[in-house]
């Protein structure tokens, strides 16, 4: 997810998404312990294979689910930051694996409203906000402004991003949230109010890698999984996606350059991946990354990364939204590789979730694909494994 702007009409269309699972619902984050320190070896050292049934944890929680609820645990759906009880109502009768809290009001944000949220998902549900610092920010009303990336790594040293990233995410959990859409990795010297412009650490891959590393492990240390944005670079690309198709420098520039501070990813620790709505040559072909195969493929393979991974907004970004309608391309973004898809505005969820049954119905989407995305969905959301 991008630009405040692009997030705003989510307050004002009624939005309402939901989420599911059993009798594994993962506690409310303002009571949850504290959680594991992030390492190496959790996001990216493993094969990405699937595990078998008689080894995966998950097994026995995915058998209590019907097909509709496995697939509406692949969705992540905007709510109305105004309307805690109607996300609550939504997690409750749709069971979707996730909501994104856009916009600037902050009801959702305060007197535990998203306590009942957390409750109503049978299989815990994930709560993602933007929260990058300067430009792009959502409780900066409620516990104060903090910098923009570039002016982090221009003011701070690491190690002092780490601690800002500590506290940031400690505040983010205690009001409910448990997903961060940071930290960028797009390596970018675009001006300050460009597309990614200052919310890129820096112009250095090496240096914005640096910093990306640090805050990710601040939001991990707070309980908070950082979601690494956008693979595989948009800082050197033309065009915002949110207005229009965006193309990148051919591959081989990108390896030399935007996609250096997804080396080593598994440093990250417990990570998701946003795989951008970018034009790739040499990758992609006339698709944007986020509808790719080849997209997906690259990272899982040349980078290794074993995590989930979600798409960019599929319902609010021209980039997507001028040649798929919605439905398509939550579609095409799970046949690709991704293991959830997002959209901002919400609503539709069932209009997605009836289009999803054919195709699995139809072998359109295969099995196989939905148990894979589904077993690294819940583990990420300790569900289980």
């Amino acid at each position: 997810m991008n630009l405040r702007t692009a997030l705003v009409f989510v307050v004002t269309a009624g939005l309402l998404a939901g989420c599911g699972g059993e009798q594994a619902q993962v506690s409310s984050p303002t009571t949850s312990a504290a959680p594991a320190s992030p390492g190496p070896a959790s996001a990216g050292t493993p094969s990405s294979a699937a595990p078998s049934q008689a080894t995966d944890p998950c097994a026995p929680v995915i058998s209590q689910m019907s097909q509709r609820q496995k697939l509406a645990q692949l969705l992540v759906v905007g709510v109305s930051p105004s309307d805690p009880a109607g996300a609550a109502e939504t997690v409750r009768e749709q069971q979707v694996g996730g909501i994104f809290i856009g916009g600037n009001p902050t009801a959702i944000l305060t007197g535990g409203a998203l306590d009942p949220v957390h409750a109503a998902a049978r299989w815990g549900v994930s709560v993602a906000i933007d929260e990058e610092g300067g430009r792009v920010q959502r409780i900066d009303a409620l516990d104060g402004s903090i910098p923009s990336a570039r002016v982090l790594a221009a003011t701070m040293s690491p190690e002092q991003v780490r601690g800002l990233a500590l506290d940031r995410g400690r505040q983010m959990r205690a009001r409910g949230v448990t997903e961060d859409y940071a930290p960028i990795l797009d390596v970018s010297a675009q001006p300050d109010d460009g597309p990614i412009g200052d919310r890129s650490f820096s112009t250095d891959p090496h240096t914005a890698r640096t910093y990306a590393l640090a805050f990710a492990t601040g939001l991990s240390e707070a309980g908070v999984t950082p979601v690494l944005k956008h693979f595989p670079g948009h800082g050197s690309a033309e065009g915002d996606s949110h207005e229009g198709a965006v193309t990148t420098p051919p591959l081989d520039s990108l390896r030399a350059k935007d996609l250096v501070p997804y080396e080593g990813i598994a440093d990250y620790g417990r990570a998701k991946v946003m795989v951008g709505h970018l034009t790739v040559p040499g990758l992609t072909g006339q698709q944007p990354a986020s509808l790719s195969p080849a997209a997906y493929g690259l990272l899982r393979g040349d980078y290794r990364f074993t995590g989930p991974v979600i798409t960019d907004d599929l319902g609010a970004m021209r980039a997507i939204t001028s040649d798929h309608p919605l439905p398509d391309a939550v579609l095409d973004a799970l046949r690709a590789g991704a293991d959830q898809a997002l959209w901002s505005s919400g609503g539709k969820v069932s209009t997605v979730l009836d289009r999803l049954e054919s195709a699995t119905a139809d072998g359109e989407l295969p099995a196989t694909r939905v148990d894979e995305a589904l077993g690294r969905v819940l583990r990420a959301k300790h569900t289980c494994g």
